[in-house]
């Protein structure tokens, strides 16, 4: 009497089938546009709250901003009276315009150059934060708004 011993030729297919049809459904579900948005009001809401702790008023820097740019951030190169209202400004102008999908790449831009200055001289520690806030602004930078923005409507690439 001979026995055999079945080995099997290949992994069951069922699970692979079903891991492929939930990864085109989760494509489906998290189109371009809507990531793109989601990720524009993330870092538009960042940098925007920051902004708001630097002014009095609706826009009048404020001498703890600047205090701060002289004791704590002290950045080379830039005295702190400009460094503070370059980034007051930078925080409120960048953020309306990614909420917007305006110069989206270019916002983005512009956010990642100022998070990678806070990174290098302000907060090297808080390194997993700053690259958190990267991975966002370089999706945008790389696909751009999406189609909710103005960038679509205006067809600015």
């Amino acid at each position: 009497m001979t026995t055999t011993t079945h080995i099997p030729t290949a992994p069951a297919k069922a699970p692979r089938v079903l891991l492929a049809r939930l990864a085109d459904a989760a494509i489906w579900l998290t189109p371009h546009s809507l990531l793109a948005l989601v990720n524009r009001i993330a870092l538009a809401g960042i940098f925007w709250l920051s902004a708001r702790t630097k002014v009095e008023g609706w826009f009048t820097v404020s001498d703890s901003a600047y205090a701060l740019f002289r004791e704590e951030y002290k950045l080379p190169l830039l005295p702190p009276e400009l460094a503070a209202q370059m980034a007051t400004v930078a925080e409120h102008v960048f953020p309306m315009l990614l909420v917007l999908g305006l110069f989206t790449r270019l916002s983005a831009l512009a956010l990642l150059g100022m998070t990678l200055v806070i990174q290098v001289f302000v907060y090297p520690d808080a390194w997993p934060t700053h690259l958190s806030w990267g991975g966002l602004m370089l999706y945008l930078v790389g696909r751009g708004a999406g189609n909710m923005s103005l960038d679509r409507v205006l067809q600015i690439r």
